[in-house]
């Protein structure tokens, strides 16, 4: 009955408004004091929450995304991106996926792919004879592969929260990631063909090559990630590290387009970011200490094993369930509440947890498209200036795509498990 009571002023806090971080926090400290036990425990959970050497890749890699942004990194990966199939039906439809797959692999934040190339595909799709919606949903989609292809904040936060390799993780999201990107285009191709949008000439290997040259030194920076987390050189923290100093040198050295002023703005923007990440995960830490006291972890598993103990089914209520919850919670938020309830089934039926992880997350990504509270929607509509309403019913249909992806890695777990293996992270 606790319980109840718990997360019926829980969700009665969310209806009002107020950020889940303080209704979270809000809740717990209600039911402690309602009971009369020492508040000393609620300073020890949260600095025990916050007490991660993984959770220092988060700043790094926020960091780093904006460095890319701001550094001319962006629009020679652009550039190489359309030479290379920029050729094909649909074809600036594809150079934004690429773009974004490429991106993804430097930043780890689909509203910072949005925010950091989004005008210029929209615009680029625009000028050559694409509608403004289709260009719109085709950016905001693709920005969803962010958060899947290392590295990945979402996957950090995954990672501490239920004790897996971040590591491991980051390489199990490539091949998700891909697939992705993959789908999304030929969706974009059988738009494409339908609507007769314009096909671009074929770029000549002179050119290919020269924008590959201009490429290299942005396309160097998640070699550096996945090639030294991949062989064992560097943690995900430590990569991270080395990442913001490569990508620091090339914006201040090589491009000269970073400066002194421009370094203290995003380093205040990256500490509020990450303040926000760690607060929710530090207050969500007090919650789930609390259920985890109550056994409600364990309660869920055994009503989820006495109504099916097969995994396919049980796989299928959970990805119903987060897509649900993706309707109205940012992904972090939803990591934090459903992980350590889902813990035990996993453990229980033998699930893989980084196949896992990857699921939820490649889950949750998809919630940064669907309305009322997809982020990434919102972000669009002020990068394309037209409304919320076109921006949601252009990109709906991607959904079918992300889906398609959801559901074979959900069901080939050798999807999310080869690239690990082969690097004998399992």
């Amino acid at each position: 009955m606790t319980i109840l009571i718990l997360f019926a002023w829980f969700f009665l806090l969310l209806a009002l408004r107020v950020p889940i971080a303080f209704s979270l926090g809000i809740v717990s400290l209600g039911l402690l004091m309602a009971r009369g036990e020492v508040l000393l425990a609620v300073s020890q959970r949260m600095s025990a929450a916050a007490d991660s050497f993984p959770l220092l890749a988060i700043p790094f890699y926020i960091l780093m995304g904006k460095l890319v942004n701001e550094a001319g990194l962006t629009d020679k990966i652009f550039g190489f991106a359309q030479a290379l199939v920029g050729h094909i039906r649909g074809g600036l439809a594809h150079v934004n996926i690429l773009n974004s797959m490429i991106f993804a692999g430097m930043s780890g934040a689909a509203v910072a792919d949005v925010g950091g190339m989004g005008a210029m595909e929209i615009k680029a799709m625009v000028d050559n004879g694409y509608d403004v919606d289709f260009s719109a949903a085709v950016t905001a989609a693709s920005s969803t592969i962010a958060p899947i292809i290392p590295p990945s904040i979402a996957m950090v936060v995954y990672g501490v929260l239920a004790s897996t390799s971040v590591g491991a993780l980051f390489l199990g999201g490539l091949v998700p990631g891909i697939l992705m990107g993959l789908f999304m285009m030929v969706y974009s191709y059988l738009v494409a063909i339908r609507r007769h949008y314009p096909l671009q000439p074929r770029a000549r290997l002179g050119t290919v090559w020269r924008s590959f040259r201009l490429a290299i030194p942005g396309l160097l920076t998640p070699t550096i990630l996945l090639g030294g987390i991949g062989l064992g050189i560097f943690t995900p923290t430590e990569a991270a590290v080395v990442a913001v100093f490569y990508t620091l040198i090339l914006g201040v050295l090589v491009y000269r387009r970073l400066g002194a002023r421009d370094l203290l703005r995003m380093l205040r923007e990256t500490v509020d970011m990450t303040a926000v990440v760690v607060f929710v995960m530090t207050t969500a830490s007090l919650f789930s200490w609390i259920l985890a006291r109550e056994q409600v972890p364990q309660r869920f598993a055994e009503f989820v094993t006495s109504v099916t103990a097969n995994p396919i089914a049980v796989l299928f209520l959970i990805n119903v369930l987060v897509l649900v919850m993706g309707c109205f919670f940012d992904g972090i938020s939803i990591l934090v509440i459903v992980v350590p309830i889902f813990l035990p089934i996993l453990d229980q039926m033998g699930i893989d947890r980084v196949h896992f992880g990857v699921m939820v997350v490649l889950n949750t990504v998809i919630g940064l498209i669907t309305p009322p509270v997809g982020v990434v929607l919102y972000a669009t509509t002020e990068v394309a200036k037209i409304s919320f309403e076109r921006v949601c019913r252009a990109t709906l249909p991607f959904l079918w795509p992300m889906l398609a992806a959801l559901i074979l890695v959900t069901y080939a777990p050798w999807t999310v498990l080869a690239v690990p293996r082969f690097f004998g992270f399992r």
